[in-house]
């Protein structure tokens, strides 16, 4: 089984933060700039929660505010679930199966060290299931 810590030093390296008064409009240019789901929302070094495309468009697009007025301190998720580098991939996957999210911030001695997605722990899973998948072809062929 991976681990988080794996999966962070093969992953496209970086996650990206914004403030609490950052609007909603400036954090989407944030994410397609690039090319994200999700951004941490920090004070200093303390995670305060997660913004995300699903935030928005349920509590902005769907509720007729201003993305332009909006900062991402009212809209964030603040009931963050987060993993630790050495958590398996095999958790992260249960963890946002069971919890119905795409993103798990990584937390070590408190500190933010990186966020997995949804499509990176599969992306580890299939990685394994491919290598013991070869390796078991090769012992079978001797």
């Amino acid at each position: 089984m991976a681990t988080v810590k794996a999966l962070l030093e093969v992953k496209e390296k970086g996650f990206w933060t914004v403030i609490a008064e950052t609007t909603a409009y400036d954090a989407l240019q944030i994410m397609a700039e690039k090319d994200v789901g999700a951004l941490l929302v920090v004070r200093g070094s303390k995670l305060l929660g997660i913004f995300t495309e699903r935030d928005y468009s349920r509590k902005v697009a769907l509720k007729g505010r201003s993305s332009r007025e909006t900062p991402v301190g009212e809209l964030m998720t603040t009931a963050v679930y987060c993993v630790t580098p050495e958590d398996t991939t095999e958790k992260c996957m249960a963890v946002m199966d069971g919890k119905r999210i795409r993103h798990l911030p990584v937390l070590e001695n408190g500190h933010l060290v990186g966020l997995v997605s949804v499509r990176d722990v599969v992306r580890m899973i299939i990685s394994e299931k491919e290598e013991k998948i070869k390796d078991l072809e090769h012992y079978i062929s001797g």
